[in-house]
């Protein structure tokens, strides 16, 4: 026997078992990370409800990676999000957990406009240090208009929010994606996405109907 594969046979195997374990884990956890985000949004007085699940939708931004599944959909009404999108990756480390807010977008068109804009914040001292600054990156037109969009400016640079966004626009299926890990958001940081958003449909989109 060749000893010398034993610790990449042993190693496979735990990575196996580890997918398995997390997969397993996300099948309870997911739904349950729908419905805490639903019951929270409803809280702050936000009009939702729940969407019927295998709806289409929700394999936008999933491709054929494996380990990602839409745990649902939650509709959004008067605000300019139409849906969003818990997703569950799971790998042999767990399963970690993205929000998609999802924009209808019908007006993408050309390479420029399928291109992702990423939130860059810089700290005074780096890493550790306070927020001094954000800007948003990307050659998409729609990184200039958030550039000047200096209403949310001010509300990220106000609040304690560590994550990171990122905007990708999906001209297959007519929409664009604001993802963030899962939190629970409050009504400002929920205000900002929607803020977001506005700037999305004045790019890409169509005015929403207000109830």
């Amino acid at each position: 026997m060749n000893w010398e594969i034993i610790p990449g046979i042993l190693i496979a195997i735990f990575a196996i078992i580890g997918s398995v374990i997390a997969f397993r884990k996300r099948d309870k956890a997911g739904p349950q990370k729908r419905e805490k985000l639903y019951q929270h949004l409803k809280g702050t007085g936000i009009q939702v409800s729940l969407a019927e699940r295998n709806d289409q939708k929700e394999k936008i931004g999933l491709g054929r990676a494996s380990g990602r599944k839409s745990e649902g959909l939650i509709i959004i009404e008067n605000t300019n999000i139409d849906f969003i999108n818990v997703i569950g990756v799971s790998s042999q480390y767990g399963t970690q957990y993205f929000l998609d807010y999802l924009v209808e977008s019908p007006r993408l068109q050309g390479k420029e406009a399928a291109k992702k804009v990423k939130l860059e914040k810089k700290k005074s001292p780096p890493l550790w240090g306070k927020v001094t600054h954000i800007a948003w990156k990307g050659t998409n037109p729609l990184a200039q208009r958030l550039n000047v969009n200096y209403r949310l400016e001010d509300i990220l640079m106000l609040n304690s929010f560590k994550g990171g966004i990122e905007i990708a626009p999906d001209p297959d299926w007519g929409y664009t994606r604001i993802r963030t890990t899962y939190f629970l958001p409050a009504p400002d940081l929920f205000k900002a996405i929607d803020l977001i958003a506005k700037d999305i449909r004045l790019e890409y989109g169509v005015r929403k109907a207000r109830g």
